[in-house]
């Protein structure tokens, strides 16, 4: 009988993927950029462009050697505003050049990377500057205000501001000052003590800041809702971020081949922190800027004309780029894509087989967490790549699947408990919270500290792990155990179903007050219509009685995380407000 302590998933490697990587090198994450721009300093770094009309697709790039100078330099003012090493610097700002250079700019300076989601209401952006400590914040001017708002509130003492149209291509720099910079927010009155970001790369051009920075300091602080959803910093030093990143790079990375990867998930989020930004430096490749995921459009332009061939992405990207009319109608060419990995939420069977007969490609299904940025789990590229599966652990990687109720008892391979995880990436905790920390990194079964996942999880023979749910997500119906995401996974098999969200509710009979049902909020594809008898009937196929939701509603969209998680809480709060409302 095969067990946890066997790593069977080592026979099923691809040939060329190394067991193990260790030792792992001790330098500092942002000494990728260095070596890039020294070894290939004139390569493209990051490709910027902007459609426009009877002009088309205009692109501007940026070099390795422009993008390291550009980080030393404010790297160099940092340190004379007065950061010092383990000060937090926040950045607020979508995927852009200027995101690429506050992040390698942070890290030189020695201090802990905050970044944070651009579209955050003052008050949250309050919350999680207050929360980090962060002294320092890089912002785009379309944010800006809503950072001076609550600067006072908080402990921010810098602000450096910089406008998209910064690194545009030139007609675009020029159409969107006339057209489009005061009228969508982009033009604003900068504060007296505030600081340009081009101002200070001209004055600090040359100049490097003289800190020492070792593997074991702090780099980012990442948020999470973690395993319980409130919102908490996950501490993670720059030797856990150049361990991931070698352990992306020796899965995906093909010996010969200069990857083009299409930078489209958040680089604010530690997948396209890690697996997009980290890996692209580390392999000398060029990023693809997509500022915006939601734009689909855009998306799909982008892979048109410049050919990525490793795209990082969320099932809802890919379900929308399914859907676009244009791709659906063969307008777009989407065979450069030779990979991608579909991470931070569960990936449908369906979703999966739609994109890859559309691009010729392969969706790799994997996992990772924020507190073990940020992979830890891949199908292989070449070898079987199992659908539904989250693949097998990454080099140096120890699994186990744990009792539910104990935490230490390990299940019998195939049965279902608590994932838990060990590997060279892994936080340090969480800041200021040692209860969160203690629940999160514990004892296991072996006596030795562990990351608990929170997720419901089985391993088969092969070593090919299962995510059957979250943990705080299952629902107990009628004395059974039922996973949401499996019941989405049924529901998106049928043609007319674009989304699904399903989540547990109370029970609507007033007989059964404390007992759970479960209920789904569908989305149907454009042109097409379902009923809700007709979905019972499709689900009957498939899935036990007590698993097929007793309620439907059909909506436009389902709330979502800014990487594509449905988030299963909201939908259970608007339901429990919509019958308080119809109550009251």
């Amino acid at each position: 009988m095969v067990s946890y302590r066997d790593k069977p998933w080592l026979k099923h490697y691809d040939p060329d993927v190394p067991h193990s990587l260790e030792p792992y090198p001790s330098h500092p994450l942002h000494r990728f950029l260095s070596d890039a721009a020294r070894e290939h300093g004139d390569s493209p770094a990051t490709l910027t462009s902007a459609r426009l009309p009877l002009i088309g697709r205009v692109q501007s790039t940026v070099d390795y050697r422009t993008l390291n100078a550009a980080a030393d330099a404010l790297a160099a003012a940092l340190v004379d505003m007065g950061i010092r090493k383990g000060d937090r610097v926040a950045i607020v700002m979508p995927n852009c050049v200027q995101f690429i250079i506050a992040f390698y700019a942070i890290l030189k300076a020695g201090g802990v990377v905050v970044a944070t989601n651009p579209t955050y209401p003052p008050r949250r952006l309050q919350e999680q500057l207050v929360d980090a400590g962060a002294r320092a914040v890089i912002v785009l001017s379309l944010f800006y205000n809503n950072v001076k708002q609550i600067q006072a509130e908080t402990p921010v003492e810098h602000v450096i501001v910089t406008n998209i149209k910064e690194y545009l291509p030139g007609v675009a720099r020029f159409l969107f000052s006339v057209a489009k910079e005061k009228k969508e927010g982009h033009r604003i009155e900068k504060h007296s003590g505030d600081h340009w970001l081009q101002d200070i790369l001209t004055r600090y051009a040359g100049k490097q800041p003289d800190v020492t920075v070792e593997g074991d300091d702090l780099a980012i602080f990442q948020y999470t809702g973690g395993t319980t959803g409130i919102p908490k910093a996950a501490m993670v030093t720059h030797a856990a971020l150049v361990a991931n990143t070698l352990q992306c790079q020796a899965w995906l990375a093909r010996a010969g081949h200069q990857e083009r990867f299409l930078a489209a998930i958040p680089l604010f989020h530690v997948f396209g922190m890690v697996a997009v930004m980290s890996f692209a430096v580390a392999t000398h490749a060029v990023m693809i800027l997509v500022p915006n995921a939601r734009d689909i459009d855009d998306v799909v332009d982008n892979i048109h004309h410049y050919h990525p061939t490793l795209f990082m992405g969320v099932p809802a990207l890919f379900n929308a780029i399914n859907n676009h009319p244009g791709v659906q109608a063969g307008k777009y060419n989407l065979s450069s894509i030779y990979a991608c990995v579909s991470g931070s939420a569960p990936l449908p069977p369906a979703t999966k087989r739609r994109f890859e007969e559309l691009s010729g490609g392969v969706i790799l299904e994997g996992f990772g967490m924020s507190e073990a940025p940020t992979a830890s789990h891949a199908n292989p590229v070449r070898g079987e790549n199992r659908t539904g599966s989250i693949g097998l652990p990454f080099p140096d990687m120890e699994m186990s699947i744990v009792d539910l109720d104990d935490g230490v008892t390990e299940v019998p391979v195939g049965e279902v408990g608590e994932l838990i995880m060990r590997g060279p990436m892994l936080m340090r905790g969480y800041h200021g919270m040692p209860t969160e920390t203690a629940n999160a990194l514990r004892e296991g079964p072996d006596g030795k500290i562990w990351l608990y996942t929170g997720d419901i999880a089985r391993m088969d023979e092969d070593g090919y792990f299962y995510i059957v749910d979250r943990k705080k997500d299952m629902a107990l119906i009628g004395g059974f155990n039922v996973y949401p995401r499996n019941v989405e996974d049924v529901l998106m098999e049928h043609p007319a179903v674009q989304e699904v969200g399903v989540a547990a509710i109370p029970h609507p009979d007033p007989t059964k007050v404390g007992q759970e049902s479960l209920k789904a909020w569908v989305v149907v594809k454009p042109g097409q219509s379902v009923t809700a008898e007709q979905l019972v009937e499709f689900a009957q196929q498939k899935l036990a009685r007590y698993e097929i939701p007793s309620r439907f509603e059909f909506v436009d969209s389902l709330p979502r995380t800014t990487v594509g998680k449905i988030l299963r809480r909201e939908l259970a709060r608007m339901e429990i407000e919509a019958r308080e409302k119809a109550e009251s």
